[in-house]
C-alpha cells in the first residue's frame, strides 16, 4: 500500500485575502484530503475551502491552450488545442503588432479573480510599455481605500477588536459570509464584555450572533446615517473635542452640515428611527475605545458611494480612537510588501510608471481615482474600446459578468483586435469573446505569492504538479513578458528568482523561507509598537506631526476633493433612482434592488461547477420580504421575474422578512440570471464605481402581465 504524505499550502477560493491555511493528505501526486492547518494565523477553513479537490480534480479543468477558429460573434467559438509555443508566439506577434501600429498604451492588461498575479502583471504592462493595468478593485476595495487616503492620508478598512477595545462598530460586513474565522473572535470577545453595533439594510448571521444593536438602513444611504450620528454626537458632546480641535480640519464646516441630517430628516431618508440612531450614538460614547470594520465595497457600490464612506470616516475620527490599543490602529513597522507579495521595485510601479502616466486612458474621466491609484479605472471598458483606446488585452482571471450592463462589456471584448485569457475553466460569458485561453494552475499547483501575515511569511510550496499542461499565472506572464522580448527583466520565467527578488527587501530568499517551513518566518520589527503616531511624526514622510494630508489633519473637508471641483465635505446625495429621488419611477419600480452580497459557498461566479457546493444553493434567489411578496401573490420558491428600467432576469422567490420591506437583495455571479445585466450605469463621479446597492425594481410572478 502506498504511504500517504503531508503537505502544507493555502487556498484561493474567496478572493486570495484571507490565505486560510490547509493540511494536505498526499498518495503519491494526489491529494486525498484536506483539513484545517495547525498553528496557522489563518483558518478555520469554510466550506468553499473544504470544497477544493473538487475544483482540483474537476472533469472540466482547462488543462490545455486553446484558440478560437471560428469569426468572434460566432455562435461556437470552435477551440481547438494549441501547444505552448504556438499560444506565446501568436501572443507576442498580435500585441507587438498592436504596439507597432499604434503604441504600447492602446494594449491593456487585467487580473480579476484570483488576485494572486496582480504584481506579475502590473510588471508585464509596465515592462512592455502600456501604463493601462487594471484589476477587479475598479469594483471592490480601491474606493474605500481612496476614501480613507482623502480623509487620513494613509490606508485603513477597520480592523479587528482587541481586548481594550469598548465598542466595535461593523458596518455593512457580513463577517459571518467574508471571513467567517474571524466570528469566533467576535464572539469571544462579546462574552468579555465587547458592545458590538451593527450597521447593514439585512438580517444578516453576523447580525444574529453578535449584534447588540442594529441599525437597518435603506441600501445607498449610509452617508445619511452616518451624517445623523455626528450631528447627534455633536450636540450632545460625545465627541472627542480636543482631538477634534487639535487634529481635524473642517470642523465647523462639518458641523454646519450635519445640522441638516435631523433625527426625522436620517428616518425619512433611511428608515432608521431617532431612537435607534440615539441609542447607537450613546452605545458608542459609553463603551470606548471604538474599533470599526468596514465592507471592502459595500459602502461605495452607491453612485455617492465615495462620500457616503467619507462619512463614516469622519464619524469615526471624531470618536478620538484613531491610532489608540483598542481603537483604529495604524501598525508602526509594517513589511515593504502588499498583500499580493508584490512592491513598487517589483512591479516597477516605482521606475516605470511615473514615464508612463501620462497615456493612461481613466485619467480625463476620473482624475482623483487616478492620482491614488496605479491601476486604471476598468468600468469605463467599452467606451475605451470604442473610443479606440483599447485595441488588444491580456486577461487574466477576467469575468464579464462583474459589470453592470454586462453585455456591453462581452460586445466590448469581442470588438478588440485581439484578446487572449487565461483561467481554470472555459467560462462562456468571457471566454466567448476572445481568441485565445490559456490554462491556470490551481492554487495547490503554484508557488506566488507569499502569504504575508503583520511581520511573519509562509512560503506556498506546490503541492502537486499541475495537471495537463497548466502554468501558475506568474510562470504565465513571466513566459509572456520573455517572448515579448523582455526576458531578463522576466528572469527568462523562473518565478524563484523573482520571489528572490521581492524578498530581497526583508532581508530573506526562498531558500530561508523554505527553511522555515510550516511555521514561516517572522522578520523581526526594528522597534516597539508605538500609537497616536500622528503626535510624533511617525505617519508622514517629513516626520513633522500630523497626517500625511495637504493640511496635516484629518480632512473632514477635504482639500484634494476641493483641488478637483468637488464638494469637500462627505455631502450627502440622494441615489439616482430612488423612491425619494424619482417618485414617479418608483411608482413603476417600487421596491430597491440591493445585489452583490456575498454568500457562503460561492465567491462572485466561481465554484457553482462545484457538486457539494451547489447543492447548497442549486439556484439563483431574489430574497423578498413577506408583505412585498404578499402584494404579488408569490410564494416560496415560485419563479419570478425581477425588473428593473434596464432589463429583466428570471430567478426564484425567498420569502424571508432578513431583509427589509420594500428592498430585495440578489447575489451575484449567476450566468444564467445575471442580476449586473439589470443595473444601470451610474458611476461615482470621483471613484468611478457602480451603483450595485441602489436603484429600482419591481418582483412579479413569471408569465405576469409586464
Amino acid at each position: 500500500m502506498e504511504a500517504q504524505r503531508v503537505a502544507y499550502g493555502y487556498c484561493d477560493m474567496c478572493n486570495q485575502v484571507p490565505k486560510c491555511g490547509m493540511k494536505l493528505h498526499l498518495k503519491g501526486d494526489r491529494i486525498v484530503r484536506v483539513e484545517d492547518r495547525e498553528n496557522y494565523p489563518a483558518g478555520p477553513l469554510c466550506v468553499k475551502g473544504l470544497a477544493i479537490l473538487e475544483e482540483q480534480y474537476h472533469p472540466d479543468r482547462l488543462l490545455y491552450p486553446l484558440k478560437r477558429t471560428t469569426p468572434k460573434g460566432s455562435p461556437d467559438p470552435g477551440w481547438t488545442r494549441i501547444s505552448w509555443d504556438e499560444a506565446y508566439a501568436t501572443i507576442a506577434a498580435k500585441l507587438n503588432a498592436v504596439k507597432a501600429k499604434y503604441g504600447p498604451e492602446k494594449v491593456g492588461f487585467f487580473v480579476g479573480d484570483p488576485k494572486e498575479p496582480r504584481p506579475a502583471v502590473q510588471r508585464l504592462a509596465y515592462t512592455f510599455g502600456s501604463p493601462n493595468y487594471g484589476t477587479e478593485s475598479s469594483l471592490c476595495s480601491r474606493a474605500t481605500v481612496m476614501a480613507s487616503q482623502l480623509t487620513f492620508g494613509l490606508v485603513t478598512g477597520g480592523g479587528r477588536p482587541t481586548k481594550e477595545t469598548g465598542t466595535c462598530l461593523i458596518w455593512t460586513r457580513n463577517l459571518a459570509n467574508t471571513a467567517p474565522f474571524e466570528m469566533e473572535r467576535l464572539q469571544r470577545a462579546k462574552k468579555q464584555g465587547l458592545k458590538l453595533v451593527v450597521v447593514d439594510p439585512r438580517i444578516t448571521a453576523t447580525v444574529q450572533q453578535v449584534a447588540d444593536l442594529h441599525l437597518r438602513l435603506r441600501p445607498g444611504t449610509d452617508g445619511a446615517l452616518a451624517l445623523g450620528m455626528i450631528r447627534l454626537m455633536v450636540k450632545e458632546g460625545l465627541f472627542d473635542r480636543d482631538f477634534a480641535s487639535r487634529w481635524t480640519s473642517g470642523l465647523p464646516e462639518l458641523i454646519k452640515y450635519a445640522e441638516e441630517f435631523t433625527p426625522e430628516e436620517v428616518e425619512r431618508i433611511t428608515g432608521v428611527p431617532p431612537q435607534r440612531v440615539a441609542e447607537a450614538v450613546r452605545l458608542l460614547a459609553a463603551h470606548r475605545p471604538v474599533s470599526w470594520i468596514g465592507s471592502a465595497s459595500a459602502t461605495v457600490h452607491s453612485s455617492n458611494g465615495l462620500q457616503n464612506h467619507r462619512a463614516i470616516l469622519c464619524l469615526m475620527a471624531l470618536t478620538g480612537d484613531f491610532d489608540v490599543p483598542g481603537g483604529l490602529t495604524i501598525p508602526t513597522h509594517p513589511l515593504p510588501l502588499d498583500m499580493f507579495g508584490g512592491n513598487a521595485e517589483f512591479t516597477r510601479e516605482r521606475d516605470l510608471f511615473p514615464k508612463l502616466r501620462e497615456k493612461r486612458i481613466d485619467k480625463d474621466r476620473f482624475p482623483v481615482w487616478a492620482r491614488f491609484n496605479s491601476e486604471i479605472q476598468m468600468n469605463p471598458l467599452p467606451e475605451y474600446v470604442e473610443e479606440g483606446r483599447i485595441k488588444a488585452m491580456v486577461l487574466f482571471g477576467a469575468n464579464a459578468m462583474m459589470w453592470p450592463q454586462s453585455a456591453l462589456y462581452q460586445e466590448a471584448i469581442g470588438k478588440l483586435e485581439f484578446a487572449v485569457a487565461a483561467d481554470y475553466f472555459l467560462r462562456p460569458w468571457t471566454h466567448d469573446f476572445v481568441d485565445m485561453v490559456l490554462p491556470a494552475a490551481m492554487a495547490l499547483e503554484r508557488m506566488n505569492p507569499i502569504a504575508i501575515f503583520g511581520r511573519k511569511i509562509y512560503l506556498r510550496e506546490p503541492v502537486v504538479p499541475p495537471l495537463g499542461e497548466a502554468k501558475p499565472d506568474w510562470v504565465i506572464a513571466f513566459e509572456m513578458g520573455s517572448h515579448l522580448g523582455h526576458g531578463k527583466e522576466f528572469w527568462d520565467g523562473d518565478e524563484t528568482q523573482a520571489l528572490n527578488s521581492i524578498l530581497r527587501s526583508v532581508g530573506l530568499t526562498v531558500e530561508d523561507l523554505r527553511k522555515g517551513g510550516a511555521e514561516g518566518v517572522t522578520v523581526p520589527a526594528p522597534g516597539p509598537e508605538v500609537f497616536r503616531k500622528y503626535e510624533t511624526g511617525l505617519l508622514r514622510a517629513d516626520g513633522k506631526p500630523g497626517f500625511a494630508t495637504p493640511s496635516g489633519k484629518v480632512e473632514l473637508a477635504s482639500q484634494i476633493l476641493k483641488e478637483y471641483g468637488f464638494d469637500p465635505l462627505p455631502r450627502y446625495r440622494e441615489p439616482v433612482e430612488s423612491p425619494l429621488s424619482t417618485p414617479e419611477l418608483a411608482r413603476e419600480f417600487p421596491l430597491v434592488l440591493n445585489s452583490g452580497a456575498r454568500v457562503l459557498m460561492f465567491t462572485h461566479s466561481k465554484l457553482r461547477e462545484l457538486p457539494s457546493l451547489r447543492k447548497l444553493m442549486p439556484f439563483a434567489v431574489v430574497n423578498l420580504h413577506p408583505d412585498d411578496a404578499s402584494a404579488q401573490g408569490i410564494r416560496q420558491n415560485d419563479e419570478v421575474d425581477l425588473e428593473s428600467p434596464h432589463g429583466r432576469i428570471r430567478l426564484k422567490a425567498n420569502i424571508t422578512d432578513q431583509v427589509l420591506a420594500g428592498v430585495v437583495d440578489v447575489s451575484h455571479g449567476w450566468a444564467d440570471a445575471n442580476v449586473n445585466e439589470i443595473v444601470g450605469r451610474y458611476f461615482d463621479p470621483i471613484s468611478g464605481f457602480p451603483a450595485f446597492k441602489e436603484g429600482l425594481c419591481r418582483v412579479r410572478k413569471a408569465g405576469g402581465s409586464s
